[in-house]
């Protein structure tokens, strides 16, 4: 059984890929110009931003503690909403009387 051999990019050719994907031509036109996959511009798209300290480009010192807490946040919040929801709905099922003052 042959092994395919996988090709290497240069790490200026995938910059240069990820510059024109950000002019806005359609991904998979212009993976089928480079002709590599239109995952690979993706993947090498999404390594860019992590090296440049994460979408938003490199921050300030001190607003990636701030983000991260703020995303953390968040996500609890919406996860005390969904169990707050479940808990109204099982009150429900079980007959029991929401408490007028709950938040909804």
């Amino acid at each position: 059984m042959k092994t395919k051999e996988r090709k290497q990019y240069t790490s200026e050719f995938k910059a240069q890929a990820v510059a024109l994907m950000e002019t806005g031509k359609p991904v998979a036109q212009l993976a089928e110009e480079l002709c590599v996959s239109s995952n690979i511009l993706y993947n090498w798209r999404l390594k860019s931003q992590e090296a440049q300290g994460g979408s938003a480009g490199a921050r300030a010192v001190g607003e990636g503690s701030e983000a991260d807490a703020l995303r953390l946040l968040r996500r609890e919040n919406a996860l005390l909403k969904e169990e707050n929801l479940i808990l109204k709905k099982a009150a429900v099922i079980l007959g029991t009387r929401i408490h007028p003052n709950s938040v909804q």
